[in-house]
């Protein structure tokens, strides 16, 4: 079966996804965080994990480990999926967002970034931040999942007064 064949062209009442990553990169007990600059239109001067859209030649993992390099320029090894979180914020297109965590082989990164400042944070104290708003539900179950764990599955969507609701498959 050639491309023209796979159907990708059948868009036509479909629901679409745009690709995304988001790492969680650990170096001991701490966890790398980008507080979000507050000029940025999504989640503005909130905590986040490291990652972005998916390019066009691109599959999951190469995507983060570009991300990765971009945001921090760090090491990392261990890089797992731990996640697929299905976001469906009500448009006609949502966000397929693949969820990794890393070892960082060091605790130097870089310092130049206009998407936000990083922040190495203790595990215990992360959940004290202004965190982007899955954040809270996500992290203590990445925290507790074992090494050899599968990844989970999410839907993500939110109710009539726009609060976020998270539906946890598998994992």
């Amino acid at each position: 079966m050639g491309a023209n064949e796979q159907g990708a062209n059948a868009t036509s009442g479909r629901w679409l996804t745009i690709p995304r990553t988001l790492c969680f990169i650990f170096n001991g007990d701490d966890v790398l965080l980008m507080k979000r600059s507050p000029h940025r239109r999504v989640f503005p001067n909130c905590y986040n994990g490291v990652g972005g859209h998916i390019e066009r030649d691109e599959d999951p993992y190469t995507g983060v480990l570009r991300e990765i390099r971009e945001e921090t320029n760090l090491e990392v090894r261990n890089l797992r999926l731990r996640a697929i979180h299905n976001i469906d914020v009500g448009h006609e297109t949502g966000i397929l967002l693949f969820v990794f965590t890393a070892e960082a082989t060091s605790r130097e990164f870089r310092h130049d970034s206009d998407e936000g400042t990083l922040h190495w944070i203790a595990r215990r104290k992360i959940l004290d931040l202004e965190l982007v708003e899955d954040l809270p539900y996500i992290l203590p179950r990445i925290f507790a999942m074992a090494d050899d764990a599968p990844p989970y599955f999410a839907h993500v969507s939110y109710d009539a007064n726009d609060q976020i609701q998270i539906s946890f498959h598998g994992g």
